[in-house]
Order: C-alpha cells, then structure tokens, then sequence
C-alpha cells in the first residue's frame, strides 16, 4: 500500500524541485491558465515521481481486482498478470528511494507552538520511518540483500504505515473544523451583506473545493491504513479478503491521481 499524508497548510512541501530552463518555465505557466492544454498538463503530471507511481499503483490494483475474480480463467495469462502485478509493485518501491527525507524536514518545521503538535510527529513520523524501512524492502526483493529479512522488514513498515495514519486522519479531520468555521463565517458576511459580496462568494467558493479536497484525503487514508491493516494481519479477517483490499488500493490511487492532476 501506498502512504497518503498531507500535512496541514502551515507544514505543507513543495513539488519536488529540479534545474529550470526556460521551456519547463513556460510549460509551468501554461497549466496555470484557465484553458489547461491536456498533453501538456500531462507531461508536467508524469515528470513527478507521485505521477507516475499513482499510475503505477492504478495498474496494480486493477490487475489485483482481476486476479481476485472470475473474470481470466486461462492459466498462462493468469501467470503473466501475476508477474506483472508483482512487477509494479517492486517498481513502485523504486520511486520511494528517498522519500522519507520529505517527512524529516516536515517534522523540523512543526512549530512547538501548534496546537497539532503530536498528531503531526506521529503522521509525519510514522510516514517517514514507514518510506524509509520501504528502501530494504525494495533491496530485499530485488535480490540485493537476503530476502529471509522480508517478513520482519515488512511487518514494521506496515505498522509504521497503519501508526502514521492516525496521525494523519487526526490533522486532516481538525484541518476540516477549521475550514468549517471559516465557512459558516463567511456565509454570515454574505448573508448579511447589502452589495457586492463577489470576494466573499469566491472565497467561498474556495473553502468548499478546498474541504471536498480534505474529505477525500481522509477517504484515502482509511483505504490505504486497510491495506495496511490487510499486510499486518497477513491477509487474514474479512476486511482483508483480496478483492476488498484491491479495490481500496484502486480507491486511493483514483483519488491521488485526481488530487495531483487538479492541483498542478
């Protein structure tokens, strides 16, 4: 499964950074307009490492869901889903080389002061130490290290991953109070206003994208801490049946890609 933290506005990253040259600039530019060309959108999209494993992550859960049911019943096409399911998922370990360093400079930048002070050490932690042991994994299905580590390695990422999503949940739930009371602040102004409320109605606007947005992380979290909760109990229980935890795979790749995709 794949993590899906974000931290509360004041803590948030940036996009990965890289050189500029001039073409990426105006490539840049271009996506911010009203009449977002696709193709380019698209190439912006998939120059981020986030792109491409959440595409990356749409075509495994969908070869899992496949797997799970009755659709293929042809052995040697069976076999090739399965290596290419099993393929993906250690290519997508791939694009986490790193990626735990995110999560470090998020936690040095919490404020002692934030009243989210311990939800953010535990989302952030949880994460960081879940990306991090993901790198040994990723070593030890690649045949570098010896895989007899794999279950123990696995086990802790997992209850790393599942930790950090109460975290996580927790942010995102009082980041939602928040953009609530703002709400209901602004519908008083407008309400109450004689003439021209057009900045009121735009910020409006604005908090109920921005609180659809939070909903749905929170949808996501839950779908992957399943996932999560699926690799600890080690496929055992209802709720980790193959087919319910493909689908909450695809469920939360779906509503990343659709997160990333806007918000370039």
């Amino acid at each position: 499964s794949s993590s899906s933290f974000e931290s509360s506005e004041s803590m948030e990253l940036g996009s990965e950074g890289g050189d500029e040259d001039p073409g990426k600039v105006d490539l840049a530019s271009k996506s911010t307009s009203k009449g977002k060309d696709f193709l380019t959108q698209l190439e912006i999209y998939l120059a981020k490492r986030d792109g491409v494993d959440k595409l990356l992550k749409i075509s495994r859960y969908a070869t899992r869901i496949v797997l799970s049911s009755s659709i293929v019943s042809d052995d040697s096409l069976i076999g090739r889903l399965k290596s290419f399911e099993s393929s993906v998922g250690v290519s997508r370990k791939a694009f986490r080389l790193g990626k735990f360093v995110q999560n470090i400079n998020a936690v040095r930048s919490i404020s002692r002061s934030n009243p989210s002070l311990l939800l953010a050490l535990i989302a952030h932690g949880g994460e960081g130490l879940y990306y991090f042991i993901e790198q040994f994994v990723w070593l030890g299905k690649s045949g570098l290290i010896d895989k007899r580590h794999l279950p123990w390695l696995q086990r802790w990422s997992a209850w790393s991953e599942f930790i950090g999503y109460f975290g996580s949940v927790g942010l995102k739930l009082g980041e939602l109070k928040i953009i609530d009371d703002r709400e209901r602040r602004v519908e008083i102004a407008i309400s109450r206003g004689i003439i021209g409320c057009e900045a009121e109605q735009e910020e409006l606007r604005r908090l109920r994208e921005k609180k659809t947005m939070k909903r749905l992380s929170v949808i996501q979290d839950f779908a992957d801490g399943l996932m999560a909760l699926a690799d600890i109990r080690d496929g055992r229980g209802r709720l980790s049946a193959p087919v319910i935890v493909s689908f909450a795979g695809l469920l939360s790749a779906v509503i990343s890609t659709h997160k990333n995709w806007v918000s370039r």
